[in-house]
C-alpha cells in the first residue's frame, strides 16, 4: 500500500478563513491527499474539514515553516499552497522566501493564492 502524496497548506493570518474556505471547497479533491499545514492554520482546516487527514505542524514562525521546508527538500510534499498576505509586514518574512526557494529548487508547484491553488489542485486531482 502506498502512502499518499502530500499537500502543504500555509496562511498568514488575514489569509487564514481564506484558507479554510479553500479547504472546504476543495474538501473532495483534498482527500485523495494526506495535508500537512503550520499550527493554526492546520487547525483552521481541521475544524473546516474534519474529514481531512491534516497534521498541523508547529506555527509558522515557531518552527513550522522549517518543518515543511524539511519535507519538501526530502520529497514529502507534492503541492505548496501558501496564501500570502502581501499588505501585512510578516517578522519571519525570510522563512517565507525560505519556503519559496526550497519549492523552486525541488520543483514542486507553488500557489500563493486562490487564483494558482485551484488550478493547480485541479490537475494533480
Amino acid at each position: 500500500m502506498t502512502e499518499k502524496p502530500a499537500i502543504a497548506l500555509i496562511a498568514h493570518d488575514l489569509m487564514k478563513d481564506a484558507m479554510a474556505d479553500f479547504a472546504r471547497t476543495h474538501e473532495a479533491v483534498l482527500s485523495g491527499f494526506s495535508i500537512v499545514a503550520t499550527g493554526t492554520t492546520g487547525q483552521r482546516v481541521i475544524e473546516a474539514c474534519p474529514g481531512l487527514d491534516v497534521t498541523a505542524l508547529k506555527s509558522g514562525p515557531l518552527g513550522g515553516d522549517q518543518q515543511i521546508g524539511a519535507l519538501i527538500a526530502t520529497g514529502g510534499v507534492t503541492l505548496l499552497v501558501f496564501f500570502v498576505d502581501p499588505l501585512t509586514a510578516m517578522p519571519h518574512d525570510v522563512d517565507v522566501k525560505a519556503l519559496t526557494r526550497l519549492a523552486i529548487v525541488y520543483d514542486i508547484p507553488l500557489a500563493l493564492n486562490r487564483a494558482t491553488a485551484e488550478p493547480l489542485l485541479r490537475a494533480l486531482g
